[in-house]
């Protein structure tokens, strides 16, 4: 969760250092922290809360030096205090930290019975102690680092920062990612690209267990065995126009508003639209043997997941599982053979997602991934990487990446139907077509915005909301429902239309907005009819739908957000954008922090 910034620089590195933690704030916004060295001596400037805080801090007491570390945290162990805010200093070693320390507590227990006192109830202050230790031992901070490393279980990134070491960081990764980057006399590190976009293009994404030694010239990669090797030095693709709001008011707007083109660029991929077929990526394996598909996911990319089902039953005819990636191993799933694993993740770091695929991969099952970060951890590790072209996004409610990932999905279907023999030609050029469209569709559904805004404020003042929609749009409803929730902080569920009246129809009354998708097509008289049987008793309806289902079941609702017809394929692509419309312009009417919604992250590094 949390993000990390470390430059060895040739001049002052403290605004440095806040620039980059602004491009990873998306990662926590808890508290955040800055430590330089000053004449060889530790100096150190945090601040509870959002970066805003640290800022003033440092306009009134600035920091000098040309060597630091930074970090703002999402808060795991310890409130989001300055006493638990990074970076912690203890001696001669200041840690800066992502991630759980899963054994901190015997850990502390056998520091505390040396004598040793603690300022802070985070696990990562046990890091510096240990190191501190090992310094005092007489120990060198590489050979330190080297005996405390084993002793860490969990997930971490890591930097150190050395009194009387102006030229040395030393940094190590499990199970969270970490890059180093190569300047000019100069040296980085960070949680990803993004924190270095403004510092260096050449970058290496350090691998499970690796640790580094920096200096301004050169940086030294070893192994969990200590071993040297070598990453490769890649070019990093992000720019720090890519990260920032433009003439937005809200990344989350920006990026709402950059659908049509991300996934036109995303299907582009995979349409090969003079051929009049869909393409994947070259794979070691025979997608016409496989049997089954479970697909793995947290959050919104699990609604993605739900989509796929429909998606892939229907096309392949293959039985398909969705689960949510916090439980997967948890209850010792059955993994027959010809299964493909799909995972889904934007960053691809989430840490439930990440060993639910060590899990299948472990059990001999083929993986695939939709995963926007081609460079990420699980990236790296699936065995056919079905990529998203989202480009960075930094609003923590996720909107181009859920529409990026439905477009690969959509692909994966057809592929799939392809290689089990359940697709003519004719039907997948007709596919093919409908994908096309899509960007356009969007394009059409955001020329609604001012109307959604307009009618935002009927919403704000509700308590609970309820959604609804069938078949492939009740995955769509749950994901309204929890942007609403991530963003508004209006309770709201979602629920498919059929079953509101087994149970939730009780919790329908007039203070109850109840917003339905229902796209004219096979399953839109069901759903009206299950919309109807709530305004009996009160709903409050708003109505997505087009043209003809707006005139058919439009009266006696409170709102009709109207979408353009499109082919049941790419209606939950399409209707995406009113269901993050609506949540963002509800959450500007309640004034709350869009893009920085308490207590929550972007990218989710801890289990």
């Amino acid at each position: 969760m949390c993000g990390i910034v470390g430059i060895l620089g040739t001049d002052s590195v403290a605004e440095r250092l806040f620039e980059g933690l602004k491009r990873l704030e998306y990662r926590g916004y808890d508290s955040a922290g800055i430590a330089t060295l000053v004449d060889g001596k530790i100096e150190r400037r945090r601040a509870e809360g959002k970066l805003a805080n640290l800022a003033a801090k440092l306009a009134s007491d600035p920091l000098p030096g040309t060597i630091g570390i930074a970090h703002t945290r999402w808060a795991t162990h310890g409130a989001p205090t300055e006493d638990n805010a990074h970076p912690h200093i203890v001696g001669d070693v200041t840690i800066v930290h992502n991630g759980i320390i899963e054994n901190f507590k015997p850990l502390r227990d056998e520091l505390i019975a040396e004598g040793r006192e603690f300022k802070s109830q985070t696990d990562t202050e046990v890091v510096a102690h240990l190191v501190d230790r090992e310094l005092k031992a007489g120990k060198s901070p590489r050979d330190a680092v080297a005996a405390v490393l084993p002793r860490l279980h969990g997930a971490f990134a890591l930097a150190a920062l050395f009194a009387g070491e102006p030229d040395l960081l030393i940094a190590a990764r499990l199970g969270a990612p970490l890059t180093v980057g190569y300047g000019d006399g100069e040296n980085y590190l960070g949680s990803d690209a993004h924190a270095l976009a403004g510092l260096t293009q050449r970058i290496a994404y350090l691998d499970e267990g690796d640790w580094a030694v920096l200096t301004r010239e050169s940086i030294e990669i070893f192994d969990r065995d200590n071993n040297p090797v070598t990453r490769q030095i890649v070019a990093s693709g992000v720019s720090p126009a890519a990260i920032e709001k433009g003439n937005h008011a809200h990344f989350m707007l920006k990026e709402i508003y950059e659908q049509p083109v991300v996934v036109a660029q995303t299907l582009r991929s995979y349409l090969r639209a003079v051929e009049q077929r869909v393409a994947m990526p070259q794979m070691d394996f025979d997608l016409g043997a496989i049997e089954r598909v479970v697909i793995i996911a947290c959050g919104t990319a699990s609604y993605v997941g739900m989509i796929g089902k429909y998606w892939i039953e229907r096309f392949a005819r293959l039985p398909v599982e969705v689960d949510v990636a916090s439980e997967y191993r948890y209850r010792d799933p059955v993994l027959p053979l010809n299964t493909l694993g799909v995972v889904v993740s934007q960053s691809g770091e989430t840490a439930d997602t990440l060993a639910a695929l060590r899990h299948m991969k472990a059990n001999g099952v083929t993986t695939a991934g939709i995963i926007n970060v081609p460079t990420s951890s699980m990236a790296r590790e699936v065995d056919l990487l079905l990529s998203t072209h989202a480009g960075p996004e930094i609003g923590v409610a996720s909107t181009k990446a859920f529409t990026c990932q439905l477009a690969v999905m959509a692909a994966l279907s057809v592929n799939l139907a392809r290689a089990k023999g359940k697709l003519t030609p004719e039907e997948e050029a007709d596919i093919v077509t409908q994908l096309t469209e899509s960007p356009a569709a969007i394009n059409a559904a955001l020329a609604h915005d001012d109307e959604i805004k307009a009618m935002a404020g009927t919403i704000a003042g509700a308590r609970d909301v309820l959604y609804l929609g069938r078949g492939p749009d009740y995955p769509l409803a749950l994901e309204g429902a929890l942007k609403l929730k991530e963003i508004s902080y209006i309770h709201a569920e979602g629920y498919a239309s059929g079953e509101m009246k087994h149970g939730p129809i009780a919790l329908i009354d007039d203070s109850v907005p109840l917003i339905v998708l229902a796209p004219s097509g096979p399953l839109f008289d069901k759903t009206v009819s299950n919309m109807q049987e709530a305004q009996a008793r009160g709903a409050q309806v708003v109505l997505i739908s087009d043209a003809a289902g707006i005139a058919q079941a439009g009266e006696n609702t409170i709102a009709t957000i109207e979408m353009p017809q499109v082919h049941p394929l790419i209606a939950p692509i399409v209707y995406a954008v009113p269901v993050q419309l609506l949540a963002y312009h509800v959450a500007v009417a309640k004034g709350t922090d869009v893009d920085q919604p308490r207590n929550l992250a972007k990218s989710v590094t801890v289990e």
